[in-house]
């Protein structure tokens, strides 16, 4: 059972289709850890352009949805609600395997640090236990 679904996502992250890409969350403990779903599916609009023929998910769109899923653990704090968590940056990036329709990525954040609006979170991607996708991602809240 979900934590949150795509609609209570939408409450508490301002992503909307076709960017939002992320479908629920699974767990959640506000402001430390978070883990998202996403069921990767051909009608994806960026398939039709990477690759056709050969449909691969882009992996700043994977690195992206380990970002969004980690927002909903920051702005679902009461002193963030109604803002926007931005990246500042992206650090120690990797991809170990494609992600392909058919896929369910499972995304787990890891809120390691944190001062003010400010913070780094450790994010891993992963189909069938196995990591297509990992990163050091650094983030700031605002308006």
């Amino acid at each position: 059972m979900s934590v949150y679904s795509t609609k209570e996502i939408m409450d508490i992250i301002p992503h909307r289709s076709p960017f939002l890409l992320i479908d629920t969350i699974e767990e959640l403990e506000p402001g430390v850890r978070v883990v998202g779903k996403k069921c990767v599916s051909f009608n994806e609009p960026y398939f039709a352009g990477h690759f056709p023929g050969n449909p691969v998910m882009p992996g700043v769109l994977i690195i992206e949805a380990m970002a969004q899923t980690g927002a909903v653990a920051l702005l679902g704090l009461p002193q963030w609600k109604g803002k926007t968590a931005y990246f500042v940056g992206i650090d120690k990036a990797r991809f170990s395997r494609k992600v392909v329709p058919g896929d369910v990525l499972m995304f787990e954040v890891n809120i390691i640090k944190q001062k003010g609006p400010f913070g780094i979170a450790e994010a891993v991607a992963k189909v069938d236990g196995e990591t297509a996708a990992k990163a050091e991602l650094t983030f700031a809240v605002g308006d």
